[in-house]
């Protein structure tokens, strides 16, 4: 283990070693926030990310040997990963150097670079650098971390709400190791809430308030695995509950009603990124629910959009083109009841266009399904770029000039209209690829009535 001297190096270095793990000073700070104060202190408090700390895993493993890589800790906003980096760090024996990429410039982190290169030189301690929310570095700015974290002057500890695929470069990425934090189950978060409401030091309970199980079970639900969030909530309820703010008396304590908690829950806002990977997963999740013809999935997640905030006119394009795209003429309908969904939320705007959407939504996840256009349109494309601009038979050119007639432009055309049945067997693609099917409907729907007919249409044409 290496050292963990606390020798100055300046005031930057004193600041940051005292206010580490400084609640034993203070247990709580005047205006100190719960979630803060009763952030762990150790791996035996922190509460969650099993699948990384628990026996036999990755963590577990890296711990064990005293050696910390650099890592990305990515995952949704109150899992921990502020108090993971910091636990890891105390648990190695580093220097931990937080720092927030919305609030440093490249200058800044050369100069924690140069504080973490002299403690390495001069008392031979190894340093964390924490960088919060990196995705929010510019390409150049994450270029300037490679040297430093190559050389070993500092361990990067990157935390992200957004995947690091899209957000963090490739060559920091091949770097560090990404670990994935996931929401806290309701029972973490109860363990967490419990914690909170029996601690005497720095938790609630002096505040001679008692919080009801279905009510905790309500602040729990609503918190989305957000420990933070669930800490925050639990803190204004009690502060508006009649008594508590009150020091501790002998009456009975006042209990958070669920208005209370209501009250506490209502600036609560759902976790969705209009930009980010939350915004994709949940996008992602409303077309594979009307694909699987699950109504009740799709419109529970199309309401999680609009609730968070989205652009309706964002979902209605979807709903447009997942009408073309996975139901095409298996049902012609869905087509026009979507493009009509698009132009009756136009015409009546929010809340009420809620209503022709979630109809549409609806009848798209019922509708029978078939993907034919989307796979006729690639099999056409897959030919256009093979062979180019192939030229078109002079028969389906019109004759619109003397000279035109003369190159023997539209003649042997046969128009359809004057035979039996509006058709005649002929051929209207490029001689090279005459034959060639780029349409294959299905038997879903009323598709399997366009293939009938089409099957005797191709069958007379080939004799």
């Amino acid at each position: 283990m290496m050292p963990t001297a606390t020798a100055d190096l300046g005031d930057d270095d004193r600041k940051t070693r005292m206010d580490l793990f400084s609640h034993s000073a203070s247990k709580r700070r005047i205006g100190q926030p719960l979630a803060e104060r009763m952030r762990p202190q150790s791996l035996e408090e922190f509460v969650g990310q099993q699948h990384l700390l628990g026996a036999g895993k990755l963590l577990s493993g890296i711990l064990g040997g005293r050696e910390l890589p650099s890592l990305i800790l990515w995952g949704p906003p109150g899992t921990g990963k502020t108090t993971l980096a910091r636990i890891l760090a105390t648990r190695v024996g580093a220097y931990f150097v937080p720092l927030s990429a919305v609030m440093t410039g490249v200058r800044n982190v050369r100069e924690k670079v140069a504080e973490a290169a002299r403690r390495r030189d001069e008392r031979a301690q190894r340093t964390v650098l924490f960088l919060d929310e990196i995705h929010r570095f510019s390409r150049a700015q994450q270029d300037s971390l490679l040297p430093h974290v190559e050389a070993g002057t500092v361990i990067l500890v990157g935390a992200t709400t957004e995947n690091p695929s899209f957000q963090v470069n490739a060559a920091l990425l091949s770097r560090a190791r990404v670990l994935r934090l996931e929401p806290l189950s309701r029972d973490e978060l109860a363990a967490l809430a419990r914690r909170a409401l029996s601690d005497s030091e720095r938790g609630l309970a002096g505040c001679n308030v008692e919080v009801p199980g279905d009510v905790l079970d309500h602040l729990i639900a609503r918190s989305g695995g957000d420990a933070r969030r669930l800490l925050s909530c639990l803190e204004v309820a009690v502060a508006i509950a009649p008594s508590g703010s009150s020091p501790p008396s002998d009456e009975q304590p006042v209990q958070v009603t669920m208005d209370i908690a209501r009250e506490a829950l209502q600036q609560n806002t759902l976790l969705y990124d209009k930009a980010g990977d939350e915004h994709y997963g949940v996008v992602s999740a409303f077309i594979k629910s009307m694909r699987g013809s699950d109504p009740d999935a799709a419109v529970y997640w199309m309401t999680r959009m609009l609730e968070a905030g989205e652009d309706p006119l964002f979902v209605l394009r979807r709903m447009v083109i997942f009408a073309a795209e996975d139901i095409g003429n298996a049902d012609p309908q869905a087509l026009v009841i979507a493009t009509s969904a698009l132009a009756a939320f136009r015409f009546v705007g929010m809340p009420e266009g809620s209503l022709p959407m979630t109809q549409a939504v609806v009848y798209l996840s019922s509708a029978p399904k078939s993907n034919t256009a989307l796979m006729t349109y690639a099999a056409a494309r897959r030919a256009v770029r093979t062979h180019g601009a192939l030229p078109v038979p002079l028969k389906l050119r019109n004759a619109t000039t003397a000279l035109n007639q003369q190159m023997g432009y539209g003649r042997d055309y046969k128009y359809p209209h004057d035979f039996d049945g509006r058709y005649v067997p002929e051929t209207y693609l490029p001689d090279e690829l005459a034959g060639t099917q780029f349409c294959e409907p299905t038997d879903s729907g009323y598709e399997a009535v366009i293939k009938k007919r089409l099957t005797e249409w191709r069958k007379e044409r080939d004799k």
